[in-house]
């Protein structure tokens, strides 16, 4: 047989293979495709959320607006935004639990918390 007979079917061969990887891998292939559809699904979770809380700030806004002012949520959001509390009011503060360590990933022992952040006679609380 001549030399000539297999160049065609080489160069078919050739071209098949080639648009074969580029179909699989290429950058709009079948890899590509299931890469996009991942993304569009992280995305529709994350849109998801972004809505609840737009909807979350619509109420907030409505509830804020000269015509449907709510005293109570006046005061709560100027009682958070200036710091401030009423002479009258009760106000609790939290006592911080010490970090865990991060070398072993549990609490600090008696020994390795500082007398001045307990009080004498309490036990620490649980991480």
């Amino acid at each position: 047989m001549r030399f000539s007979a297999f160049i065609f079917p080489l160069l078919a061969c050739g071209a098949g293979g080639y648009f074969a990887y580029h179909l699989q891998i290429g950058d709009h292939g079948l890899k590509a495709r299931a890469d996009l559809e991942r993304r569009k699904e992280v995305l529709a979770g994350e849109l998801a959320g972004l809505q609840d809380v737009r909807v979350r700030l619509e109420r907030d806004v409505a509830l804020l607006r000269p015509e449907s002012l709510d005293p109570d949520m006046l005061d709560e959001r100027a009682r958070a935004i200036l710091n401030l509390a009423h002479q009258d009011d009760l106000v609790m503060l939290k006592r911080r639990q010490p970090p865990p360590d991060p070398a072993t990933g549990a609490c600090p022992s008696a020994d390795q918390v500082s007398s001045s952040r307990r009080k004498p006679g309490s036990s620490l609380q649980r991480c």
